[in-house]
């Protein structure tokens, strides 16, 4: 049965194909005698110009013997100009014709003797010029006179006349072809034409009889497609389960990391503080050490998590203009402290190098968390070289990186001789708590700040690295473009080290904290007034119009720090403002950079820190 069927269907295929074979002989020979009507337009319009380059020839022969004639007459320079023309033009048509007769050998013979005719003339016209510049004007109108001149223009002439003769008849000959052409191809044509409509009468009886085999075909297909869309479906929701799955991982593990270290520290805290309390309860009164223990346990919390929101981009920034060789140049006493006598320190910096727009500190710090990871890599000796350059990343290039912009760029390169990564460990650098130090050797927060830093601040970081060779990690930094000058300094009271006189308002919504930062506040000498809202602390403005300072948090139910710093501004416009808070993606960051003319100081802060900000604060003219 399926052996009748494919027969059947050979023969009933057999006209089809044999229609499409004589379409396709009818077409082929159609396109053969355009081809050769097209070769006869071509060679008719060469024609063309051949002969309209001859008759320049002539032309141009003629200008430069009026031009000699003038010149003779009248001894004008300005008439040989027409003659300097003709000759650089017969030059150029000269070598247009050589390149036309190529080939031809019959034209090339008559274009030979038209250019010895012409080398004649031109011969003669330099001649006599040649002797009247050298003042023998009688011998040049001798040779003018003599007749070799107009001789060699009759045969320019007589050439000429042969050569369009000859042409002419070529160009009739072209055309009687191009005409015998045209016919066949209008039969051409209507045999194609003829042929088409003999197949499309054929091909949709035959689509008749088939159609209804598609439609059958088509319903099969229709029903393949919704199993495969409900399997599709099946699979996308499994990749969705498990792609849930690695998030949730990924939190396991920067929750489990979090934990483990904020417990050690908590667990240092809380036994410090019991086993104080149960010292003070005896009378005792050597309790330093685990006050030393708890602050420093405090300490190490609060610089977790500005690393969590370093890698999180979620810390405030604030930029300014760098000049980046400068700044590591006043890095290298840091350095050589930081990695100690044995590692050997090489800076490699690029002249002419761009600025860059970023927060120094953080600069700073990412180098340090650079050289300390390279330090513990080179073991007890090594080099680290630091390195700046302007460097250009391409389109080719951001097209494979994910979230690299392509531009202009400051490059810091930190380079060691340690032992390398492997390209396991290089995929999970950055990863937060990922680490392949001993246990209390490191964190594994450091490259995750520095990852969180340079990609807030719109740059881009890249790992090289091979086992045994050494790793160099690059920091890519946008260029600035616009003014380079540096902002003025801050101006400064005449006597630093005056007496505490001001009177501080402390809004904060935290009753604990409230109370801290106001005894903070009043161990420093400060008249301190406080408040627990946006609208108390505008009563007690109202109240106290010597308040010097507002320091305020942001974040606060009904009323946020902002909005009451306006407010009170606009009553007080001399009063000087310091927010604070503990997470700064609220009204005073915008896209994790600080607003212009803010001072902001992060939770937690120490009481030196809380001292140094008021006084740069409040001595600011």
């Amino acid at each position: 049965m399926i052996a009748r069927l494919r027969r059947a269907t050979r023969w009933q295929s057999l006209p089809l194909v044999a229609g499409f074979a004589v379409l396709a002989l009818i077409v082929g020979a159609r396109s053969l005698l355009v081809e050769g009507q097209s070769a006869n337009r071509i060679a008719a319009r060469n024609a063309i110009e051949y002969q309209q380059l001859l008759s320049g020839l002539l032309s141009l022969a003629q200008d430069a013997e009026s031009s000699q004639r003038g010149y003779l007459l009248t001894g004008e320079k300005t008439y040989l100009e027409p003659y300097r023309k003709a000759l650089v033009s017969l030059t150029g048509q000269l070598a247009r014709i050589d390149e036309m007769t190529a080939g031809d050998d019959d034209r090339l013979l008559q274009v030979t003797g038209l250019k010895d005719a012409l080398k004649l003339k031109l011969d003669e016209l330099a001649r006599t010029l040649q002797l009247y510049d050298a003042g023998d004007v009688a011998k040049a109108l001798e040779l003018v006179r003599g007749g070799k001149g107009k001789a060699a223009m009759d045969q320019i002439r007589e050439r000429l006349e042969t050569i369009r003769r000859d042409g002419g008849a070529e160009l009739q000959a072209r055309y009687a072809r191009t005409d015998r052409i045209e016919y066949w191809l209008r039969i051409g044509s209507f045999l194609a034409l003829l042929a088409i409509f003999l197949l499309c009468v054929y091909t949709v009886r035959e689509s008749r009889r088939r159609f209804r085999d598609v439609i059958l075909a088509q319903d099969q297909l229709n029903r393949k497609n919704v199993a495969l869309t409900n399997e599709i479906a099946t699979r996308e929701q499994a990749e969705s389960q498990i792609r849930q799955m690695q998030k949730m991982e990924a939190v396991g593990q920067l929750t489990g990391g979090i934990a483990h270290d904020f417990n050690n520290m908590l667990a240092v805290i809380i036994s410090a503080m019991n086993l104080t309390q149960r010292k003070l309860a005896r009378g005792e009164h050597d309790i330093e050490k685990f006050i030393e223990a708890a602050t420093d346990a405090a300490t190490r919390a609060a610089n977790l998590t500005a690393r969590l929101l370093a890698f999180s981009r979620q810390q405030p920034l604030a930029p300014q203009i760098v000049d980046t060789n400068r700044l590591v140049t006043g890095m290298s006493d840091l350095l050589r402290r930081a990695l100690g006598e044995a590692i050997r320190i090489e800076t490699v910096l690029a002249g002419g190098l761009w600025k860059t727009h970023v927060d120094p500190s953080q600069i700073e710090n990412a180098i340090l968390n650079l050289a300390v990871n390279a330090r513990d890599a080179m073991g007890d000796e090594g080099k680290l070289t630091i390195e700046t350059a302007n460097s250009h990343l391409d389109d080719n290039y951001a097209a494979t990186h994910a979230e690299v912009t392509a531009g202009q760029y400051v490059m810091i390169a930190v380079s060691d001789t340690g032992m390398g990564m492997s390209a396991e460990v290089m995929a999970r650098a950055f990863e937060p708590f990922f680490t392949t130090k001993p246990v209390n050797k490191g964190t594994g927060l450091g490259l995750s700040q520095v990852f969180g830093f340079v990609k807030q601040s719109g740059g881009h970081v890249k790992i090289y690295s091979e086992p045994g060779e050494g790793t160099t990690i690059k920091i890519y930094l946008p260029r600035f473009f616009g003014s380079e000058d540096a902002a003025a300094p801050l101006g400064r009271g005449d006597n630093p080290a005056a007496p505490v006189t001001e009177t501080i308002l402390v809004v904060e919504d935290d009753p604990r904290v409230r109370a801290s930062t106001t005894d903070a506040l009043r161990e420093l000498g400060y008249t301190v007034i406080h408040a627990a809202g946006g609208q108390e602390a505008l009563q007690r403005l109202a109240e106290n119009p010597g308040v010097a300072l507002l320091f305020t948090d942001i974040v606060m139910p009904v009323m946020n720090g902002r909005k009451l710093a306006e407010e009170a501004l606009l009553r007080m416009p001399h009063l000087k403002v310091i927010f604070t808070t503990g997470f700064t993606r609220n009204a005073v960051v915008h896209n994790g950079v600080l607003d212009h003319d803010v001072h902001f100081l992060a939770k937690p802060f120490t009481i030196e820190q809380l001292a140094a900000k008021l006084r740069d604060v409040l001595d600011t003219k």
